[in-house]
């Protein structure tokens, strides 16, 4: 057995690399899968797996312990985990400035983000659609609403902020790119790494139409690593009191100063927070908490009836053990 790191995930196929060994595609052994409790106990990219080789295909047994987990609501009606990557040191996550730029969005990757222990850092991209006054004024909207992150303004075109955003990149860490379809996040890597990655042309109006299928784990020269993510049409918030608490954790001080302990800052009369907080950004906490409490009820109702099933089907195994 060996361990040995998840460089991509492609439906049920991984591909993983031991230490100092080749890369190798491996699948999770019957006994992993059937006793994974749910979807965020199986691999994922940026994972260490404990591994059985082969000449020809590999066989995880486990996954080891996770320092930090990238997850959102799994997209549509079911409410429940959908891992994106682990492991992750930092995430970049990229707005265009032509198109995609949205603050609100932005609360939610920051969200995610922190309530699984990663740094998010804010890349604004194709700055050469925007004038030097349309970005400030992006930059000063996202301050406004009580975001603090860094913020690193490039343009894959001009090669603006290219350099800024490479010295970032501190050898051992491991980084993700997250943000919609055709932001730039493939091109991105591209130029990082010097060579076609894979990508398409944008469209006639300057809007990108790759679409990464796949996460996968990149290592560039100076021993970091890149995880490109599909592009995400919903983020959903799930379970994640801990990242609203620290993306909102100025409208957390300013409820100390509030005269009822339980304030929910919408009505109350001596409310410290409305008034002292942008109006946008309270309006976004409101509805992140509203989405996050909604979610989370309906997982732990479903997975308490799970259990519950999984007891009267053992109940039922007994029985017909035992025989007449």
């Amino acid at each position: 057995m060996r361990t040995a790191l998840v460089i991509a995930v492609d439906r049920d196929l991984y591909t993983v690399r031991p230490a100092g060994g080749e890369d190798i595609h491996a699948r999770l052994s019957g006994r992993f899968r059937n006793q994974a409790e749910d979807a965020t106990k199986l691999p994922c990219a940026g994972d260490r797996v404990a591994v059985e080789m082969s000449a020809d295909m590999g066989v995880i047994h486990d996954v080891l312990p996770r320092y930090t987990v990238l997850r959102r609501k799994r997209p549509g009606k079911d409410v429940d985990f959908q891992l994106i990557a682990a492991n992750i040191d930092v995430a970049f996550v990229v707005q265009g400035c032509h198109f995609d730029f949205n603050v609100r969005r932005l609360d939610r990757y920051l969200v995610v983000c922190r309530d699984g222990g990663i740094r998010p850092v804010i890349v604004l991209s194709k700055t050469d659609l925007v004038s030097e006054v349309e970005l400030a004024g992006m930059i000063q909207r996202i301050r406004g609403a009580g975001i603090d992150s860094e913020i690193i303004c490039i343009s894959n075109v001009t090669g603006e902020g290219l350099k800024e955003l490479n010295n970032a990149l501190e050898p051992g860490l491991t980084y993700c790119l997250l943000g919609s379809s055709g932001v730039g996040k493939t091109t991105l890597i591209n130029r990082l790494l010097g060579t076609d990655y894979e990508t398409q042309a944008c469209s006639a109006t300057g809007e990108g139409i790759h679409t990464t299928t796949r996460r996968q784990l990149i290592e560039m020269e100076n021993g970091t690593y890149l995880v490109d993510t599909p592009g995400m049409r919903e983020l959903g918030i799930l379970d994640a009191d801990d990242g609203i608490s620290e993306t909102f954790s100025d409208i957390a001080d300013q409820a100390a100063e509030c005269r009822f302990s339980d304030c929910t800052h919408t009505h109350e009369p001596g409310c410290a927070v409305r008034g002292s907080v942008d109006d946008g950004e309270l309006a976004s906490y409101h509805k992140l908490m509203r989405e996050n409490e909604r979610n989370a009820q309906a997982y732990h109702e479903r997975r308490q009836a799970d259990r519950q099933f999984g007891k009267h089907c053992k109940a039922i195994m007994k029985v017909k053990n035992r025989g007449p």
